[in-house]
């Protein structure tokens, strides 16, 4: 069994090992893992940029990844708590956006401002505990390369999203979104696919 295992399975450990990594009840870690444990831990591409006023919530228990030539910018928080955030290169997160793992976030895609990921949901099933203390349930999110997100958009956990798909603002994506098409709404449905036949842009029935 290795050192994280043992730490794992220790109730009494994890704990210590967590207080160790961030103050307790915040998500945010210490400042001495910021400094030196994540940049040995996370990877950070050529001339990637990440503006000074992200909250960037990353733990050296769960991988963080910024590709090349991408950009993270101001007031948007990126957690990975409870799962990967890997974003692939020339990737632009707009302002305010909130990312929290597992999310895996492809090449050459554009995120307008106030979009919301979340790879996780709070467990609330048992009323006698309350939901902050209930188990998590995850399920990752995949946004493929060449996506279009536009502002106030919310991608629930488990879903994928198509190459070259284009999401609307103010949609809430409940299921996943094919590739080559246009999806709008609460919840977002498919108005538009690309008809490679006919090289248009065609709406659905």
């Amino acid at each position: 069994m290795s050192i994280i295992e043992k730490i794992k399975s220790n109730p009494k450990t994890k704990s210590l090992a967590l207080w160790m990594l961030m103050p307790r009840n915040q998500a945010r870690p210490r400042l001495w893992v910021k400094l030196f444990l994540n940049p040995l831990k996370h990877h950070r591409g050529k001339h990637s940029l990440i503006r000074r006023r992200v909250r960037l919530d990353v733990m050296p228990f769960n991988h963080f990844s910024l590709g090349d030539d991408s950009t993270i910018e101001d007031f948007s928080t990126i957690n990975n708590g409870v799962g990967d955030v890997l974003i692939g290169d020339r990737t632009r997160i707009g302002m305010s956006n909130v990312l929290i793992g597992p999310v895996q976030i492809g090449h050459d895609v554009m995120f307008a401002q106030n979009i919301v990921l979340s790879g996780l949901n709070h467990g609330f099933e048992d009323i006698d505990i309350v939901p902050h203390l209930q188990p998590v349930s995850k399920a990752p999110i995949h946004i493929e390369d060449e996506v279009w997100v536009g502002a106030n958009v919310v991608i629930v956990a488990g879903v994928k999203v198509g190459k070259h798909a284009v999401i609307a603002a103010g949609a809430v994506v409940t299921k996943d979104i094919p590739a080559y098409s246009v999806a709008v709404g609460n919840p977002a449905r498919v108005i538009k696919k690309y008809n490679f036949e006919t090289k248009k842009w065609e709406r659905t029935s």
